[in-house]
């Protein structure tokens, strides 16, 4: 039997099965291919997707979009797994083709209310007062028409989220970069948001994201290089849950960028 199997994994068929079968369940090469999460995720770093970090997608044939098997739970997972948590970066499916690939911070789950304004992000967490009184620093806390809210969590946590001093509210770019109204997020929904958060098109500007466009999780990045062709050598290897909370991992000689991507 293991003979057999063996001659079969050397074989093409069994060569091209045995990707397959990574790519489905396992983990599928990403490249960051804009700059929305500068400068936590760089335009160039070439990443593994943990494809099983919120259950199994339903498996699709790459680049094509085909469905190998039906969505039987009609959630777009073949099996179901836990879901986002806040700070989580996510690999998922834009909702307004449900083919293209983006990847950014989730910064509501269901049953939250976000705002921001001035640019500040303030986040009535589902869980209640208790739980903000007993998880954030009272520096966070905020009280707002009677209830309280956490603000800029993801700044004080992660030192790739970003601001660019340079765009203000002088009437030349988008509101919602600014400013948003209080947003329930629906139930098994996410709302999402690039830490390169002037230069990100993101939740504020499509809405949120459904379970079923979530592919899984950025792992670890096993190649990168810059717009010179460049290899940055001190992200190689580097897994993404521990080098988005160094801050030796963030290269601040990163230009931030114009524009929404």
């Amino acid at each position: 039997m293991l003979k057999k199997l063996y001659n079969f994994s050397n074989s093409w068929t069994g060569t091209v099965v045995i990707v397959l079968l990574i790519i489905f369940f396992i983990a599928q090469a990403f490249v960051i291919p804009s700059g929305s999460m500068k400068r936590t995720l760089l335009i160039g770093d070439h990443l593994f997707v943990k494809k099983f970090a919120y259950g199994i997608p339903t498996p699709t044939i790459p680049w094509l979009n085909i469905q190998v098997v039906p969505d039987f739970n009609n959630n777009g997972h073949l099996i179901e797994g836990e879901r986002p948590k806040r700070g989580d970066i996510v690999v998922f499916l834009y909702p307004g083709d449900n083919k293209t690939h983006f990847v950014k911070r989730c910064v509501g789950v269901g049953g939250d209310t976000i705002m921001l304004k001035d640019k500040i992000l303030y986040i009535l967490p589902h869980e209640g007062e208790k739980y903000v009184k007993d998880n954030f620093p009272t520096s966070q806390q905020v009280e707002i028409d009677g209830k309280l809210w956490v603000k800029n969590i993801y700044r004080a946590k992660y030192p790739g989220v970003q601001n660019n001093p340079k765009v203000v509210n002088d009437g030349r770019h988008p509101m919602p970069l600014f400013n948003i109204p209080p947003t329930l997020i629906k139930k098994d929904h996410f709302f999402m948001m690039g830490d390169n958060r002037d230069h990100s098109n993101d939740s504020r500007f499509w809405g949120q994201v459904p379970y079923r466009n979530i592919i899984g999780k950025p792992w670890f990045i096993y190649f990168s290089w810059d717009k010179n062709y460049e290899i940055r050598w001190n992200r190689m290897g580097a897994f993404v849950e521990e080098l988005e909370l160094e801050k030796d991992y963030i290269d601040t000689n990163v230009s931030l960028g114009s524009g929404r991507s």
